[in-house]
């Protein structure tokens, strides 16, 4: 099986970049302004992280903004090589970010919640760089656009992976203890996970050792 990357998302620091980079993390998710959910930090320091990171190590912004316009000027602020959006955005503005942005990648977070989603992926498939499925709700009052930790129905996922020729990161609930399972049924070309490898809202170096080597242990 080809090697996973796992994405380190809610970097909060530079010593938590350079943490989850020594672990063997091929993606960090840095956290612009969110409606709820962890590791919300100021456009300042994501720029002031991002310039750390090492390639071929991918920096993602995560943005909850829709429009075409209000991406690309959060992009340029925080200087990332990667655009996660957590939420659906206005129409075309995939194809506006692409003519502005033409060296950032898009990733785009899809919540996995019911079967339309796989009609979704395949829609959106040939604007984006790759997809990200998440357990959020953006159909609530207060948007849950990611950090939820929790799993959502990973047979779902799969029929994305299938669907779609993009590489899809699965995120949600993913644990040491699950991870095996999660790659086993989906089948993704990376994972995504920031609450169970934190200890009081810090990023927990033993627990990173953990789940990296289920990670080695489940792709053996």
């Amino acid at each position: 099986m080809a090697r996973l990357r796992v994405k380190i998302c809610c970097i909060m620091s530079v010593a938590e970049a350079r943490l989850a980079v020594t672990a063997g993390a091929s993606a960090l998710g840095l956290v612009g302004p969110m409606p709820s959910g962890p590791g919300v930090i100021d456009d300042a320091l994501i720029a002031e992280i991002a310039a750390t990171v090492p390639p071929p190590v991918a920096t993602f912004l995560l943005t909850s903004e829709i429009r075409a316009d209000a991406i690309i000027d959060h992009v340029r602020r925080c200087g990332t090589n990667t655009v996660q959006l957590v939420d659906r955005v206005e129409e075309g503005a995939h194809l506006v970010m692409r003519r502005a942005l033409p060296q950032v990648k898009i990733v785009q977070v899809l919540h996995v919640a019911d079967p339309d989603v796989v009609d979704e992926a395949r829609t959106l498939a040939g604007v984006v760089d790759a997809f990200l499925l998440d357990s959020g709700n953006p159909n609530l009052m207060v948007k849950e656009l990611g950090g939820t930790g929790r799993v959502h129905d990973w047979d779902l996922s799969r029929r994305i992976v299938e669907a779609v020729d993009r590489p899809v990161f699965l995120a949600g609930g993913l644990r040491a203890d699950n991870v095996a399972e999660a790659v086993a049924r989906v089948r993704p070309f990376g994972l995504d996970l920031c609450s169970s490898v934190r200890s009081q809202g810090r990023l927990d170096g033993d627990k990173l050792a953990a789940f990296f080597s289920a990670v080695n242990h489940a792709t053996a």
